[in-house]
This record gives structure tokens, C-alpha cells and sequence, in this order.
């Protein structure tokens, strides 16, 4: 974090701020600059940030000192004064320069919205995997800015120090060392990709069906996720309340068992760092039986949510370019319809039942759960064939394999064989299933 020592006051959890969300011409995105600052609020929120005071604020042209005029900065000071803001977090890329120059012309902390996500992505990771991605991100981050010593690389408490106050995370200005600590990020994480990969074999050879949810942040992923599986996942209205993927069972009918995967929230303009940074978490998607995209319907940005989801899912590989499943199906979850009109509510799930790749639905309510638990029933179980086989009576691994992964029609003595007592088993199998039950015969 780059401040002069005059202003590095401690700016913690309940800080006042004021949050400014650029509108710069020539740069205008699918978002209406509304939804873009409430969005901003809203992760300024996550941290525990008390927001003074927002706005939009016009950009004709990008000043390179500043992004903004010198009115307009004198004006955001003056702001801060008026609304006793000890912090400015702007919605957008601030370069090192700019941040610092800010900061020197207002008196107080100024964060861009790569810092924020950064801060938040910090204190809420708690695995050891997260907790390197995060680190390894916000030193690439900091390459950049630094501009003065700081003591050492431990971190002593959640998040990252772009807020202050005491044990925060304080890096060598020795370039070197960062580069050398990122290197063993990268070699730690590497190894936790390899360990995932083997957890994700043995899971094949199990095997049980993976269903992984994704969507933008506060979609409603992880009340799903409590809701279909009866766990307790944090589940809060809150920018990034999940950043670990947590995976529970669940049964389905006509499937005794399948894995459900909750992922981290997709957002806009998400930084570069932290994207590279989560790709192993990722992964999961990749190898998931099917993708559930979890839809705010309620909310008024949907459309545009939905758009940036689908980018990065195109970049990891799970859709086409047509949005399609390149190798699972992915069915679009319209969540949180408990928030609309009984009219909008019904022309939703009429439509949603029209699409027939959709299904719409309230987590929190629990309407259209049961339409949802059948539809990923019958898209595990589509293409399932009955087999009829004889087994040694002996064979109770294979049996209960059978038992476990197909839907057994009928089970009865067939005499006895060299092996002694046989059992004759009427099976449906999915070819997936029917290949891996052929490979334990192997």
C-alpha cells in the first residue's frame, strides 16, 4: 500500500468511507453506472466498511496523475470532510502513481477495487490453499507499489493491510524476495493441484457424479448448496460470502449418491491476479458431470451477469463459444424468484419450464427445489440401459457397486455355479457407468 507516513493512520473493520465509482467516457460497459456503484458499495460492505457516501463520477478524459480533475479531486476531498470519511476506495484501475498522488492531494487512504477485492479475497480465505492463492495474487499486485521498505513478509491477520491497522501484511521493498516468494507459492500450489488431481481420480474410481454450482457473487450459490445437501455453508447476503470450494453428497433419484461443488463467486472486472490465482479452484468445474449456473433472476444486472460468467467459463473451457457445455451440460438455475411479484414469479417458471435448459426456483423458500432434484436425476441417468448379469453370490464388492451406482430393477438366486451360489442382477447403467463397472472386472 502506497501512503506517505503522515497519512498511514490505522483504518480498520468499520471505517468510514467514501466510495467513487468512475464513469469514464469512451469506456462504457454493458453495466448501468448505478448498478456498478451499488456493486461497489457492496463489497466496501463485505469488508466491513461503513460507507459515508457514494456517487458516480463523470470521467471526460483520464489524467495520468490522477484519473480525475484537479476539481474533482479537491471536490472528493471536501466530500470526505463533509461526510467524515477516513478512507476513499474508487471503483476502478488505479495506477501506483495515481493512487499515491491521490492519496498525498486528499490526506487519506485511497484503494482502487483491485486492493478491495484483494482485501476481502484475504480475510475470508481459510483453507491453505486459499489462503496461498491470495497471497501469491496480492504480491503480484504489490510488485508495482512499492515505493519504501516494509519489515517482513509475515502475515498476521486476515486480509492484506490495504486498510491498516495493527498485524498487518508488510512486504521486503527487496524485489528479489517478492519474486523468490511467489516462486515458492507457485511451487506450493502446484503441489496442492497435484494433490486436487489425485482426490479428483479417486473420486473417479469411486465414482460418484460431480455437480459443480457456479455463478456471480451473491447469486445464491451457497443457500443452494445448504439447501440440497442440508449443510451449513456460510451463506450470507454478501459480496464473496464463499471462497473455498466446499463439497458435500446429496442423493438424487435414481442416483444413490452424487458430489456437489460450491465455488467462488464470479465478478466483474475480477483482477487479473486473482484470476490466474483461482484456477485450481476452478478446476473443479472443469471436471464436473454438470454445471449448474446459479442466476439472480431478481436482480436488474442478471442479463449482464450472466454474460460475464459465461466469459470466464469460455476461458477455462466448459463452454463454447455459444455458451453451451463443451463436455457437461449446464443447466441455468433462476434463484431468488421468492423476491418478485406472484405475476413475474409465474411467467418465470412458465418460461424456464419452455427453455427447458432452465429451471427457476427460491433457495430460501424452497419453491421449485424438488423440479430441480428431479431434473438432475434424469440428466444423470439419461442414456441408461438395463443390463442383466449373473454374479457369484461372493462378489458383495461388486454387488454393492451396482447397488450404489445404477438403479438395481431386480435382484434373485440363479442357482449355483463353480464359484458357489449365483446372483442374477437386472441393472440400469449409464454407459459412463457401465464402463467403469466393466473396469472393476478388470
Amino acid at each position: 500500500m502506497i501512503v506517505d507516513d503522515d497519512i498511514e493512520g490505522e483504518v480498520t473493520r468499520g471505517a468510514r468511507a467514501l466510495v467513487v465509482c468512475p464513469d469514464i467516457r469512451g469506456q462504457r460497459t454493458a453495466e448501468d453506472p448505478a448498478s456498478r456503484l451499488a456493486e461497489a458499495e457492496g463489497l466496501a460492505m463485505a469488508i466491513g466498511i461503513v460507507v459515508a457516501h457514494s456517487y458516480v463520477l463523470q470521467v471526460r478524459e483520464i489524467r495520468p496523475n490522477t484519473l480525475f480533475g484537479a476539481g474533482q479531486v479537491q471536490n472528493i476531498a471536501t466530500d470526505c470532510e463533509l461526510h467524515d470519511a477516513e478512507l476513499v476506495i474508487v471503483d476502478g484501475a488505479l495506477t501506483a502513481i495515481q493512487q499515491r498522488n491521490l492519496e498525498e492531494t486528499i490526506g487519506r487512504k485511497v484503494i482502487d477495487r483491485t486492493g478491495l477485492i484483494l482485501e476481502i479475497f484475504g480475510e475470508r480465505a481459510v483453507t491453505a490453499e486459499g489462503r496461498l492463492q491470495v497471497e501469491l495474487a496480492h504480491l503480484d499486485y504489490q510488485q508495482s507499489r512499492l515505493v519504501r521498505s516494509w519489515t517482513h513478509l509475515e502475515r498476521q491477520r486476515g486480509g492484506f493491510g490495504f486498510l491498516g491497522g495493527p498485524g498487518e501484511t508488510q512486504i521486503e521493498a527487496d524485489r528479489r524476495m517478492i519474486r523468490d516468494r511467489m516462486a515458492r507459492l507457485r511451487r506450493e500450489l502446484e503441489q496442492v493441484r497435484k494433490t486436487r488431481e489425485l482426490h479428483r481420480k479417486r473420486r473417479d474410481r469411486a465414482p460418484w457424479p460431480v455437480i459443480a454450482l457456479v455463478g456471480y457473487t451473491n447469486a445464491g450459490k451457497s443457500t443452494l448448496f445448504n439447501r440440497l445437501t442440508g449443510a451449513d455453508v456460510m451463506a450470507e447476503d454478501l459480496l464473496f460470502a464463499t471462497l473455498d470450494p466446499t463439497m458435500r453428497a446429496l442423493d438424487l433419484p435414481g442416483v444413490e449418491k452424487a458430489i456437489l461443488s460450491d465455488t467462488v463467486g464470479f465478478i466483474s472486472d475480477l483482477p487479473t491476479q486473482l484470476v490466474a490465482a483461482f484456477r485450481a479452484t476452478l478446476e473443479e468445474v472443469t471436471a464436473a458431470d454438470i454445471v449448474l449456473h446459479v442466476r439472480d433472476i431478481a436482480n436488474a444486472d442478471s442479463a449482464e451477469q450472466k454474460r460475464q460468467v459465461l466469459s470466464v467459463l469460455a476461458d477455462l473451457g466448459v463452454v463454447n463459444e455459444e455458451g453451451e457445455g463443451a463436455e457437461a451440460p449446464v443447466i441455468e438455475v433462476w434463484n431468488k424468484i421468492d423476491l418478485l411479484d406472484q405475476e413475474t414469479r409465474d411467467d418465470l417458471v412458465a418460461a424456464a419450464r419452455q427453455d427447458g435448459s432452465a429451471i427457476a426456483l427460491s433457495a430460501v423458500s424452497g419453491q421449485g427445489m424438488e423440479t430441480l432434484r428431479e431434473t438432475l436425476g434424469a440428466v444423470l441417468t439419461e442414456g441408461a440401459r438395463l443390463h442383466t448379469m449373473t454374479l457369484p453370490a461372493r462378489d458383495g464388492a461388486r454387488i454393492a457397486w451396482l447397488h450404489a451406482h445404477g438403479e438395481v430393477l431386480s435382484e434373485d438366486d440363479a442357482g449355483v455355479g463353480e464359484d458357489g451360489p449365483l446372483r442374477q442382477i437386472a441393472v440400469r447403467l449409464t454407459e459412463k457407468e457401465w464402463g467403469r463397472f466393466i473396469a472393476l472386472e478388470a
